[in-house]
């Protein structure tokens, strides 16, 4: 078992608000439990929800550390007691429920995954949240198959780069919506059948005039509010909508009878409060499925820039510009 410090450097904030109130701060340790491993941080990648915690809208599940950070790549130092699958300098990646934002955290080992072949770990911090949202929602919950067509909003999000590569690796036509010509650009190089500028463009009507009025078979929406009604609009007959973030506020009014004259599917899920049985599973077809289209080069982690761990502010300031494409990943002195 490798020693560790009785102390490490993390990321944290005293109350709520903005970029500027993430600091460094000494917090002790943390040891690895029964089913867990201690990871030895190099990268860890910035989500949405990181930000939302940081502004105090999204409090971590009880009894998680308050350390934002939902995903890491680094390699074990030691494990606790019933791990028998990782050992003491696996380089991994690893879907953690809280505490990336650290030179340590623990992981329960079913979250964690090899580092594919190619990718520094930069890259490999960028791979969990999305790719385990993404899988979980749009094929196991949605069933998106080969054949149909495929719409995520937010195409250059860290989850829209992922579902756009995903989708059109397994054989669905893509849609993503986004704010720039620019970012048309960028989704079309990962594989977008069509990108669709909303300060522009109506959604609604370029989708129904590219598919004949017909629509497409899944969406993945980010952004509820009045992007609700509109996705039952341009859903085909009996299409299915996941909702897993509401951006733009819950919708006020929306038209039922459209769902039930589609025969819609409109589900959702969170994903951070599930169980590790659950996240496991996740991480099992993860493997099998996606693992080697990332390791053949098929599909790949967007990166947008990289931060030192210490300017955790800095990063989220461009997270909330939302002028990034692709994911935003910090740096510590290990993945330096």
């Amino acid at each position: 078992m490798t020693e560790t410090p009785r102390m490490m450097t993390a990321i944290g904030f005293e109350s709520p608000g903005g970029p500027d109130v993430l600091v460094p701060m000494e917090r002790p340790t943390p040891s690895a439990r029964a089913g867990e491993v201690l990871i030895e941080v190099a990268a860890a990648g910035v989500n949405r929800p990181d930000v939302l915690q940081r502004t105090g809208s999204y409090p971590p599940p009880k009894g998680v550390t308050d350390i934002p950070g939902l995903e890491v790549a680094g390699r074990v130092v030691s494990t606790g007691p019933g791990v028998s699958g990782l050992v003491p300098g696996d380089a991994v990646c690893a879907l953690v429920p809280g505490g990336g934002y650290a030179d340590y955290v623990t992981a329960p080992e079913g979250s964690v995954l090899p580092v594919p072949a190619g990718l520094s770990m930069a890259e490999a911090a960028a791979l969990p949240e999305t790719f385990f949202t993404v899988w979980t929602n749009v094929f196991d919950r949605v069933g998106l198959t080969s054949g149909e067509r495929f719409l995520v909003h937010g195409g250059t999000s860290g989850i829209g780069t992922t579902a756009i590569q995903l989708a059109r690796a397994f054989g669905a036509e893509v849609f993503t919506t986004v704010g720039s010509e620019e970012k048309a650009q960028a989704v079309r190089a990962l594989g977008a059948d069509h990108a669709i500028n909303y300060n522009t463009t109506d959604f609604v009507e370029a989708i129904l005039a590219a598919t004949g009025g017909e629509g497409v078979h899944v969406i993945l929406d980010m952004v509820g509010g009045d992007y609700v009604e509109r996705n039952w609009k341009v859903a085909a007959v009996e299409g299915r909508i996941c909702q897993i973030a509401t951006l733009n506020g819950v919708a006020e009014q929306v038209n039922f009878s459209r769902l039930m004259v589609k025969r819609l599917t409109h589900t959702g899920s969170t994903l951070r409060p599930r169980d590790a049985a659950f996240k496991a599973a996740i991480a099992a077809s993860l493997r099998e499925k996606v693992w080697p289209l990332i390791e053949a080069g098929t599909v790949r982690p967007v990166m947008d820039s990289t931060f030192p761990l210490r300017e955790a502010a800095a990063a989220h300031a461009r997270m909330e510009s939302s002028g990034h494409i692709g994911k935003i990943v910090l740096l510590t002195d290990r993945g330096a």
